[in-house]
């Protein structure tokens, strides 16, 4: 089969044929139909966090069940299923707490090589490796969704909607008639947006530097945009009438989440929903983070249990109150992943996707 592997950080992915071993017990193998090109994966591969090479990236799938392992309950030959990052055991104090998106201990095989090229192990991105024709993973690396789910739409759901999505509703917690800012509108910012939006929110403020990512969150739900640059924080607290109750640093940067620390008010609730470096640092005047009572807080993977909450966002979808099908800026094939990322980094899309 074809899958897109990174031999060496920094240098571009290659189409090659490569081996995949399995399903053994309790692991599922997928079709994949649909990939997304995550931000995530670009950081790996370009080496602002660490990755083991040879890898298959990607962690953004969907597609059709053809094999299932033993052990392997509520999932059958044809089944539409999504993959998320966010694997988890069960069994740990996090798991046990509900919160098994910060699950303690992986299951066992998560990282074991299930693909090879050339006789030799080839790393799979958390035991997913999306980029590629078939996958086999976990059987709690996965769900099952709904029939009639388009398979581009419910890629996206396993990482940015329910990164966004996640982080306005169970993560930040908003409440309906409050304020937001979110910074950084690609496509997880997006759907922080649309988060929000479906949360009630009363005043969604959008900011960025790319004119056509903010007409894109205007349609998302943000009908009010402020262009990223010095005077963001004074134009967010000027059109909140002092400060947002919610704000969204979805980039990754300690600068822009040292602005989202500026534009909230008395009480506000700071997310940091963008993935850093490993050893991103920020100064931040905390005086001000305790006479005001500020909270801050990260937010990894929608804050969500996905088995939970994707079938929840795939009703949304169907119910019209959650866009799925407008993220979609490209179908591109496999082999033009090189070039979908650099229109990623560039900022000209909301969200590229593989589609085999």
């Amino acid at each position: 089969m074809k899958a897109a592997v990174l031999h060496e950080v920094g240098q571009p992915f290659v189409v090659e044929d490569v081996e995949l071993d399995g399903p053994r017990d309790g692991e599922v193998r997928i079709r994949v139909q649909a990939s997304g090109l995550c931000h995530s994966d670009y950081h790996l591969a370009v080496g602002d966090n660490p990755v083991v090479v040879p890898a298959v990236l990607g962690h953004e799938a969907a597609g059709e069940v053809v094999a299932v392992g033993e052990g392997v309950d509520g999932l059958a030959l044809g089944d539409l299923v999504s993959t998320s990052f966010s694997s988890f055991c069960g069994h740990c104090a996090q798991c046990q707490t509900g919160h098994n998106h910060r699950c303690d201990t992986k299951p066992e095989g998560v990282n074991r090589p299930r693909v090879s090229w050339k006789g030799n192990p080839v790393y799979a991105l958390a035991g997913i490796g999306g980029f590629a024709e078939e996958i086999v993973v976990h059987k709690n690396s996965v769900v099952k969704l709904p029939e009639g789910i388009p398979a581009e739409c419910a890629a996206l759901m396993g990482c940015a909607v329910l990164t966004g999505v996640g982080a306005a509703l169970n993560g930040a917690k908003v409440r309906p008639g409050s304020s937001v800012a979110v910074i950084g509108c690609g496509g997880v910012g997006l759907n922080v947006v649309q988060g929000a939006r479906i949360a009630g929110a009363a005043q969604i403020i959008a900011v960025d530097t790319v004119p056509e990512k903010l007409e894109a969150a205007r349609q998302f739900g943000a009908p009010e945009t402020v262009s990223a640059g010095p005077d963001a924080i004074g134009a967010v607290r000027e059109l909140s009438g002092g400060g947002v109750d919610y704000g969204f640093e979805v980039i990754g940067l300690p600068a822009t989440l040292l602005e989202a620390y500026h534009m909230v008010r008395k009480g506000g609730t700071v997310a940091l929903v963008g993935m850093p470096r490993n050893d991103a640092m920020m100064d931040l005047p905390i005086a001000k983070l305790m006479f005001n009572e500020i909270r801050m807080i990260g937010s990894f993977m929608g804050s969500s249990p996905f088995q939970i909450f994707l079938p929840q966002l795939a009703r949304l979808y169907r119910d019209g109150k959650l866009l799925l099908d407008e993220l979609v800026s490209d179908r591109i094939g496999l082999g033009d992943i090189n070039q979908g990322y650099a229109r990623l980094v560039a900022g000209e899309t909301r969200r590229n996707v593989i589609v085999f």
